[in-house]
């Protein structure tokens, strides 16, 4: 009688440990993913990208979901050869910005246009009304299923005045000055403050500055922290001119290949990301500007350079280039019909209107 009590109790207890574990459904497929992520020294891969393939899903699929995930600075690729791979079936899935994204698709573009969102919270319900275009686009441009969007710090002005360090400067001070971009809509920005836009990799930055092949560059606030840019500027000047968007995207073969359960796992966990970086962003932001200046700076030596807060003539500026030089800019590109949609998802969130 003892063993049959002590039996059904290990049972039982067996079953209570169970309940509390998450079930991990039966149908669930097995597949190794061939994944590529963003940079490998920034925040968004190190914490988020990395660990939702290497941890989280082969977590919560019990083993089955695993991948051979790296960077784009291990590969060796270029931001905009990566949806490249993906539309050819190289890679199954990856991470990559609009803006990047945008040679075949420039609605891809107006999700972050230069100067157009000042803040995150507004930025985010712009990423929510655009959501359903930018899916569109990537499904038929690159044959490509969005899983999720998210965003970098905020790109600002890092810039290259020695004989002023300590002193403030503003916009009109970029005049005939050569600024690296990495988009169209930065470099409309740039020509509308008639200085020069420099196309240049982010890993060629910093020697491009240190050799005066710029005088500026534009990033995200802990980009510029973590690519030692203040080593070789002087000042911050801290005007929004996007948030680098980015998204998760599975080749829609691959995506297609896989059983209900399995996508609903995956774009359940994608979602769960997306609201992490979020977060995480929001605060990084501002650490990212303390760190490039004087402190406090729970990352290391802080970079001592000059902040520039935007006076009220100098954000009065950047509403008029932004209405002006890039909204006009992008919808001649981009057309009536992309216009109009962008009217009717971010414009009404921003209160612009884009007309080619």
């Amino acid at each position: 009688m003892f063993y049959k009590k002590l039996a059904l109790t290990t049972a039982l207890v067996g079953v209570l440990c169970l309940a509390g574990q998450p079930v991990i459904a039966a149908g669930i497929d097995t597949k190794k993913f061939e994944v590529v992520g963003t940079w490998g020294f920034l925040e968004n891969w190190k914490v988020f990208e990395s660990k939702f393939w290497n941890e989280t899903l082969p977590e919560v699929s019990g083993g089955k979901l695993t991948a051979n995930a790296k960077p784009y600075t291990e590969l060796g690729l270029k931001g905009y050869e990566v949806m490249q791979g993906l539309k050819k079936g190289a890679y199954d899935a990856v991470h990559a910005l609009t803006s990047y994204s945008a040679q075949a698709s420039p609605a891809l573009e107006g999700i972050d246009l230069a100067g157009v969102v000042q803040d995150f919270d507004t930025y985010r319900k712009a990423i929510n009304a655009y959501r359903p275009i930018i899916a569109r686009e990537l499904a038929d441009k690159y044959n490509a299923k969005l899983l999720n969007l998210y965003t970098f710090p905020s790109q600002q002005l890092w810039c290259n005045f020695k004989d002023r360090k300590g002193q403030p400067v503003s916009l009109k001070d970029l005049a005939g000055k050569k600024i690296r971009t990495y988009s169209r809509s930065l470099g409309d920005f740039i020509e509308g403050l008639h200085a020069s836009a420099v196309t240049i990799a982010f890993s060629e930055v910093v020697p491009a500055l240190q050799k005066g092949v710029a005088d500026c560059g534009i990033t995200g606030t802990m980009p510029a922290y973590n690519g030692k840019w203040w080593q070789v500027v002087t000042h911050n000047i801290r005007v929004r001119l996007g948030y680098a968007a980015t998204f998760t995207a599975m080749n829609m073969d691959t995506w297609n290949s896989l059983n209900s359960e399995t996508q609903k796992l995956i774009q359940n966990q994608a979602t769960v990301l997306e609201d992490k970086i979020w977060k995480f962003e929001k605060s990084l932001d501002q650490i990212g500007m303390d760190c490039n200046a004087s402190g406090p700076c729970s990352k290391g030596k802080p970079g001592g350079m000059t902040p520039v807060i935007p006076t009220a003539a100098d954000q009065k500026r950047v509403a008029d280039i932004a209405q002006n030089f890039v909204l006009k800019r992008w919808a001649q590109r981009c057309g009536q019909k992309c216009a109009d949609e962008w009217n009717a998802t971010v414009g009404k969130v921003v209160g612009l209107t884009a007309k080619p």
